[in-house]
C-alpha cells in the first residue's frame, strides 16, 4: 500500500468532512454532532499540523492538532485527531497518520500531544498506544451526549526531541 502523506489543504474538504461525518455517525469519536464548516474547521487545527491520506488519488484518512489553551505555558500541548475512512480502517493508515502527525507537530515545537477517547473506541486506543500514547487516566462523565453522561480516558504521548 502506498500512502501518500500531505498538508490539508481547503481542496481536500469535501472528502476529509466527509470521513469527519462517518466518525460522528459512529458516536464514538467525537462529541460533535455536525460537521463543522471549512472555516469553522480551520480555526480550530493548526494548518502546519494538518495532514491527509491518499490511495490512488483518494483522501482515505486525515490526522489534525489543536491547541488545548491560548496561554502561552500550554504552546507545546496539543490534541490529536485521527479519522479514517470506514472503508479503509484496520489497514495501518491510522498509525501512519499518526506518527507523521508526531513528526511534524515536533517540527513545530508540540512537546506533547493528548487524546481524549471513548472508550468503546477500542480500535483508537489501540491504535495511540501503538504509537507511544500512555494511559493518563479516566475523564468521568465529562460530557452528555444522546440522554447520558459518556466518559472519555485521556491519552498522553511526550515527545523524546522536544521539551525534553
Amino acid at each position: 500500500m502506498d500512502l501518500i502523506i500531505r498538508n490539508l489543504d481547503v481542496g481536500d474538504w469535501k472528502p476529509v468532512s466527509e470521513i469527519y461525518k462517518q466518525g460522528i455517525e459512529t458516536k464514538n469519536a467525537t462529541f460533535e454532532k455536525t460537521v463543522p464548516s471549512w472555516v469553522e474547521w480551520n480555526k480550530k487545527y493548526l494548518r502546519s499540523c494538518s495532514i491527509v491520506g491518499e490511495l490512488n488519488k483518494e483522501i482515505v484518512g486525515w490526522a489534525a492538532i489543536s491547541p488545548v489553551s491560548a496561554r502561552g505555558v500550554y504552546k507545546g500541548v496539543a490534541e490529536v485527531s485521527v479519522y479514517v475512512s470506514g472503508p479503509h480502517q484496520h489497514r495501518g493508515i491510522g498509525k501512519q497518520l499518526l506518527f507523521a502527525l508526531v513528526d511534524e507537530s515536533e517540527r513545530v515545537g508540540i512537546w506533547t500531544l493528548q487524546a481524549s477517547i471513548f472508550p468503546e473506541n477500542t480500535a483508537s486506543i489501540m491504535l495511540h498506544k501503538s504509537c507511544g500514547f500512555k494511559k493518563v487516566g479516566t475523564r468521568k462523565k465529562i460530557g452528555f451526549m444522546d440522554g447520558r453522561w459518556r466518559d472519555t480516558i485521556l491519552y498522553e504521548r511526550r515527545s523524546k526531541v522536544i521539551g525534553v
